[in-house]
């Protein structure tokens, strides 16, 4: 989680996930994993949750500008093609 996030010297229970039927199902923080976090631990800056839950309730979670559009990647196609491969011949055929 982002520094200046909401959940940022929180409790787990405090931040009220479970109401939204989100539930946490570790907690990564640094280099630790900590499963089944209680929910009387504090979450800091940096902290990573896995959780459990309705998509449409953690989209809602991650602030909009860190999340990941996808886009495909584009290759540029070569100019000529090889002898034979040609889609409209295939087409034609």
């Amino acid at each position: 989680m982002p520094e200046g996030s909401n959940f940022v010297g929180k409790t787990i229970l405090e931040t009220q996930l479970q109401e939204q039927d989100i539930n946490v199902l570790t907690l990564y923080r640094g280099s630790k994993v900590i499963p089944n976090p209680k929910k009387g631990r504090v979450l800091e800056a940096e902290d990573k949750l896995l959780c459990f839950g309705k998509m449409e309730s953690m989209r809602g979670m991650i602030p909009a500008k860190t999340r990941r559009r996808r886009s495909p990647a584009i290759m540029e196609l070569p100019e000529d093609l090889p002898e034979g491969n040609h889609p409209d011949e295939e087409a034609q055929g």
